[in-house]
């Protein structure tokens, strides 16, 4: 029964893959990056050592990751990924668009990857020393408006269509639920 759970569990995470997604993001690194992905190789196994990811948050926020390893264990590699996930939090990336370590690593959830991805596109919008290329729609921007004081007692003198009207309907002849007669026995 375990097994069967981890299976319904992944399929339901690699359903939630876009492919559309994954190709924008990855156009979008290589853009940025100035080199073409291997050929045949899947996307999550060309981010999986974190490399690929220090080197993009290098180019867009110069020296925010000091130090990529390209040999080493898994510890190492790994370390990669921490770092571009400190990164990115420096850089203003909210902390709930980050994905775990585990999600690319084992690749456990890749649309988290990708979610986080396009996060980090939105995010430089909000950069104006970010001169690339961006990945995802621009974020709206605060539109604040400031109302003088006759304005705002002007408003309270209003009912709203908000408050409604019921026009003096009312609820007779109707039943909530179905009704049941009561016999009594004989």
């Amino acid at each position: 029964m375990a097994v069967l759970w981890t299976e319904v569990e992944e399929c339901k995470i690699a359903a939630k893959r876009n492919p559309e997604q994954e190709k924008e993001a990855q156009e979008w690194i290589e853009s940025i990056l100035g080199k073409k992905f291997p050929p045949g190789e899947l996307f999550e196994d060309v981010l999986k050592d974190g490399q690929v990811l220090c080197h993009l948050m290098n180019k867009i926020a110069p020296g925010s990751i000091s130090k990529i390893n390209s040999s080493g264990g898994q510890f190492k590699m790994m370390e990669n990924i921490n770092s571009f996930q400190k990164a990115l939090k420096d850089y203003g990336v909210d902390d709930v668009d980050v994905f775990q370590t585990v999600d690319l690593w084992e690749k456990k959830d890749i649309a988290q990857v990708v979610t986080t991805l396009f996060a980090l596109g939105r995010t430089t919008y909000k950069h104006p020393e970010w001169k690339g290329p961006y990945l995802g729609p621009k974020p709206a921007e605060e539109c604040k408006r400031e109302f003088t004081e006759e304005q705002l007692r002007a408003g309270e003198s209003v009912i709203g269509l908000q408050a409604g009207s019921n026009k003096g309907a009312t609820q007779s002849g109707q039943s909530i639920g179905a009704t049941r007669k009561i016999l009594l026995g004989k």
